[in-house]
């Protein structure tokens, strides 16, 4: 598992180790928050297709599923 600060995840760069639909390579676009500032979600955006999904920042730790950086 990665160790990851949510606040920090703005601008980073994931790759999917079971792409989809040619979406191979993603950057977070924005962070989604919650009434007390703190981080939630995130919208990643495929750099293939310019598709953008939500999810929450958590399932970024999980190196079954994605990877730092681009690869």
């Amino acid at each position: 598992m990665h160790t990851i600060n949510p606040s920090k995840l703005h601008h980073s760069k994931w790759t999917a180790v079971a792409p989809r639909n040619k979406e191979k390579h993603f950057i977070v676009t924005q962070l989604l928050r919650d009434e007390e500032d703190n981080v939630v979600d995130v919208v990643l955006e495929a750099v293939h297709s310019h598709r953008e999904t939500i999810l929450p920042w958590q399932r970024l730790k999980d190196d079954s599923v994605w990877k730092m950086g681009w690869q």
